[in-house]
């Protein structure tokens, strides 16, 4: 990185089950373990959750910039980050894979997902995990 531009900090206590809470505390938020990973439930969020709003957000905005210097009208678009966590078999553990759902009114889905795949080579969440996690871009209606 050339110049850090904005540095986030927030602060987890209590793991799965506890409390995250930024700086600033614009974000201060129960954490809850899904059923599916064997938790309660609850009414929390999860990280899993938090990485799809982060990620959705970011490569929206991804896409608004490729598509502005297309003079592509995507303000009514849509992203949707269908982010699952799994066991990892090869080397133990778990890990997520990312599925994100591109949506932009009158657009074909050529084009559509034209304009997805070049937000994946600049949005910064694209960046920071290719090659660590599993990402499709799929291009919808």
């Amino acid at each position: 990185m050339d110049q850090g531009l904005y540095t986030a900090k927030a602060t987890a206590q209590g793991g799965r089950e506890g409390r995250v809470l930024s700086d600033d505390r614009k974000l201060d938020l129960k954490l809850s373990m899904p059923k599916e990973l064997q938790g309660a439930g609850g009414d929390g969020t999860n990280p899993e959750q938090l990485f799809a709003c982060g990620y959705a957000a970011c490569y929206q905005s991804a896409l608004q910039l490729v598509a502005r210097k297309q003079k592509v009208d995507v303000s009514d678009s849509k992203v949707t980050a269908n982010v699952t966590i799994g066991k990892d078999s090869e080397n133990g553990g778990f890990k997520l894979a990312v599925v994100l759902e591109v949506a932009i009114p009158g657009q074909d889905q050529e084009n559509v997902q034209k304009l997805a795949d070049e937000a994946h080579q600049v949005c910064p969440y694209s960046k920071a995990t290719r090659g660590n996690i599993d990402v499709e871009i799929k291009a919808v209606q």
